[in-house]
């Protein structure tokens, strides 16, 4: 290679959704570990939510995201890797059909029956997906145990505890999705 040029390595990108119930703090963890500034798309809620959105636990919410919210991280030179932070609502689960390697379930202790249908939905696909548990400053800290009996969690799927506000609790939890992702696909 005598051009005079190095040649780059491609890297690769890897798509994650980031799952979970409504208020769960999905869009506060793209935006904690996103590089770029990422692409939210909340809007208020209004009236017209009402008897839909249920908002028991989360009384102080005011927006919700009606899309996707969208970041990217990049982990060393070799892997890019593009967040999808989706509505929590089932409504909205169309969106995430084909859409990622992996997923990240938030859950919220203080309303953990909201991510039971994220958890049901990527068991039924077949995706890997991790738990990150956003421990909430006024929410109820239980043992690990206690959090996998309550979710019927099968031993094997990574939980984790996060922060979803801080970029490095955050990363860990990619980074700890990624890793399952890869164990998998070695086994």
């Amino acid at each position: 290679m005598d051009s005079g040029r190095s040649e780059r390595a491609v890297p690769t990108a890897v798509k994650i959704l980031v799952a979970g119930g409504f208020g769960a703090g999905k869009t506060t963890l793209v935006g904690a570990v996103s590089e770029i500034r990422p692409l939210q798309t909340e809007e208020s809620l209004t009236s017209a939510g009402v008897g839909t959105d249920d908002v028991t636990g989360v009384e102080g919410k005011s927006t919700t995201t009606v899309a996707m919210d969208f970041g990217r991280i990049t982990i060393g030179s070799q892997v890019v890797v593009y967040l999808f932070g989706t509505p929590g609502q089932d409504r909205f689960w169309f969106l995430w059909d084909e859409l990622a390697v992996g997923a990240v379930v938030l859950a919220d202790t203080r309303r953990l029956a909201d991510c039971f249908a994220s958890i049901d939905y990527f068991e039924r696909r077949g995706t890997p997906f991790v738990v990150a548990v956003n421990c909430f400053d006024d929410a109820v800290s239980y043992a690990e145990g206690e959090v996998r009996e309550a979710l019927d969690l099968d031993g094997r799927v990574p939980l984790l505890l996060c922060d979803a506000r801080d970029r490095g609790s955050a990363k860990a939890v990619l980074i700890g999705l990624v890793e399952h992702v890869l164990s998998l696909t070695r086994a």
